[in-house]
């Protein structure tokens, strides 16, 4: 064998092991990665993905955390699989497939995949249909309750998540376990009574 024919084959078994190890990555990329890093317990990945995705465009990380830092996704997908009946739970289905439609018709894209100021679009003509619930006090809604819509029903129990969660509760919110002094050794004539609460 001549030293040219050498180097040719060489350089060719050399090329060929560099793009087979090239080709194997780019294929590697391709696969399709989780958009999500938690295993939802009722819903599929792609509906995981729009309500994360929701909860984000409702409320994003600013100066406070965000929906996704204190895991109100994962806190309704424990809702929706625990509290909801069936009836509740075709109704989320529903909506998430609703929603992706009308994203699809006016975008061309799933909601998940929309910028977002074209989920906010999406989001504002629900919110203006959705009604409203009464004003309460103590907890009991004042005058007739007229129907509300799924998704005022859905973003009042991710607001709830939100703000009932231990990160938001504590560091952003102000806290006091125990409102006011507390000093265990004083005598009663100093307080005029014992106290009920």
């Amino acid at each position: 064998m001549k030293r040219r024919e050498a180097l040719q084959k060489t350089l060719l078994m050399t090329g060929t092991a560099a793009s087979a190890s090239t080709l194997f990555s780019l294929l590697q990329s391709c696969q399709q990665q989780p958009r999500i890093n938690w295993k939802p317990l009722f819903l599929n990945e792609d509906q995981a993905v729009f309500i994360s995705t929701i909860v984000d465009t409702w409320l994003p990380k600013t100066d406070t955390p965000g929906a996704l830092d204190v895991k109100v996704d994962m806190f309704l997908d424990m809702v929706f699989s625990r509290l909801y009946d069936e009836n509740g739970k075709s109704q989320v289905i529903q909506f998430i497939d609703q929603t992706n439609e009308e994203s699809r018709q006016k975008f061309g894209k799933s909601f998940a995949d929309l910028a977002s100021k074209d989920r906010a679009e999406i989001l504002s003509r629900k919110e203006s249909e959705a009604g409203t619930f009464n004003p309460g006090v103590w907890g009991t809604a004042v005058g007739k309750q007229q129907p509300v819509g799924f998704y005022r029903s859905l973003k009042s129990t991710a607001m709830w998540g939100y703000f009932s969660s231990e990160e938001i509760g504590k560091n952003v919110l102000n806290y006091d376990p125990i409102p006011g002094g507390y000093n265990g050794c004083i005598p009663l004539s100093d307080v005029g009574n014992s106290w009920s609460l």
